[in-house]
């Protein structure tokens, strides 16, 4: 019997990977377009790091968690800002501030697999840290609109939805809720779209919120207007306008995220077809580096993961066709007797530039040539015994099917103006 794969994750076949390259250079492109630089951190952490701040859904429920052999509690990383946070915790002062650093690498939640949510994904992270303005969240929304931007969706496919708990804080506040009772008002807000109406209205009352509270806050969830009494919302709208991305925000009191740590704005981009929940998502965090042991520094950023928008993306016929095959030439095996001159040419050709493979085997040309057309490489290059004598090579493109005889000191320059 052949030996599954664990529940939850993919394998990744050169054409997956293709996909994965292309996907991370969009990610790279309009990272380093705001001038943010890449990092990463360790796959394991210690389940402390979590406990503190993330929240207890994803420590207990949904992170891989495991005794090591000194008896240690470690976990597969369920995401990466509490890393981010003790690493910046670790150098202190001697960052140079503000901080813009992002992220692309692979992820674990113990979750339920579906269409859309996966158990091991991988996930772009992309944080400012050490500037607590409104106009710096909105420079970390506006990475992410040039992200969907160059992906080829437009703001009546995606809208990223904005809201502020500080906002939403006050309005609880205004309820007469307790401040310690409003985190699981903020959790029970994050379930609204998770829940039908009676089973949210249960989980409310259960948390202990009187009839005349929860109608207040479905009263929050429908009012469209209130973030104009918000300043920092006020400000963040004024300069995601001076940066041109308006198009694709709008606020919406219902987005809340999950997360323990987040302390003022907060957003999510969704698709507008209403087929996924989130496509990514994200918000300020000012307490998370002194949580984990450093001196306190403000923070805001977002996470994407990979698998939502795969889909999406392809549904929509956004994703180029990609060649999971680089090479550019196929340096053909005429015979044994010529295999030697196949091999030396080949490194010839890649010493000038050029990705070349090469056919191990002296079979058929027309075998050779097949094996060209399904792995996608555009020009074929055929060195025959007349033309070893004469020192040339004849080179076919197989896109359009012409060919002609090139001498070998002229073929890099005539291979690069055939792929131009």
């Amino acid at each position: 019997m052949t030996i599954q794969t664990v529940k939850g994750t993919r394998d990744f076949f050169p054409e997956d990977m293709a996909f994965q390259t292309w996907l991370k250079g969009l990610i790279r492109d309009s990272s380093e377009k705001y001038g943010y630089q890449e990092y990463d951190g360790p796959f394991l952490e210690t389940v402390d790091l979590y406990a503190a701040k993330s929240g207890e859904e994803l420590v207990k429920e949904q992170s891989f968690v495991f005794p090591d052999r000194s008896g240690d509690l470690l976990t597969l990383r369920p995401e990466l800002t509490p890393s981010l946070a003790r690493m910046v915790a670790s150098l202190g002062r001697s960052l140079v501030r503000p901080v813009r650093w992002w992220s692309f690498g692979p992820f674990w939640r113990y979750e339920k697999p579906q269409k859309g949510r996966t158990r091991e994904f991988f996930q772009w992270n992309l944080d400012m840290l050490g500037i607590d303005t409104p106009q710096a969240d909105a420079e970390v929304a506006a990475v992410a609109v040039s992200f969907l931007q160059k992906a080829g969706l437009s703001p009546e496919q995606v809208k990223i939805y904005i809201n502020n708990r500080r906002l939403v804080d006050q309005q609880l506040q205004g309820l007469d809720i307790n401040a310690e009772n409003r985190p699981s008002v903020f959790r029970l807000i994050d379930r609204r779209d998770k829940l039908s109406f009676s089973e949210w209205k249960n989980y409310a009352l259960s948390e202990g919120l009187s009839e005349g509270q929860l109608s207040g806050v479905q009263e929050i969830l429908q009012d469209r207007t209130s973030w104009e009494q918000c300043e920092e919302l006020v400000l963040f709208f004024d300069a995601a306008r001076d940066l041109g991305v308006s198009d694709y925000l709008e606020y919406d009191p219902s987005i809340i995220r999950g997360l323990d740590y987040y302390t003022g704005t907060v957003f999510e981009a969704r698709d507008l077809s209403g087929d996924y929940r989130a496509i990514l998502g994200g918000g300020r965090y000012d307490n998370l580096v002194a949580d984990v042991g450093g001196e306190p520094i403000s923070g805001v950023g977002f996470a994407m993961g990979d698998v939502v928008i795969g889909i999406f993306l392809k549904e929509l016929g956004l994703v180029p066709d990609l060649l999971p095959n680089p090479a550019q030439l196929l340096v053909t095996t005429f015979n044994d007797e010529l295999m030697g001159k196949s091999l030396a040419l080949c490194q010839s050709l890649r010493s000038a530039g050029l990705r070349v493979e090469w056919y191990p085997l002296s079979s058929r040309m027309s075998k050779q040539l097949k094996y060209a057309n399904r792995q996608g490489i555009p020009l074929v290059v055929i060195m025959g015994p007349d033309e070893a004598e004469s020192g040339s090579v004849t080179l076919k493109d197989m896109r359009s099917g012409d060919q002609s005889i090139c001498k070998l000191k002229e073929l890099p320059s005539a291979a690069f103006k055939m792929l131009e």
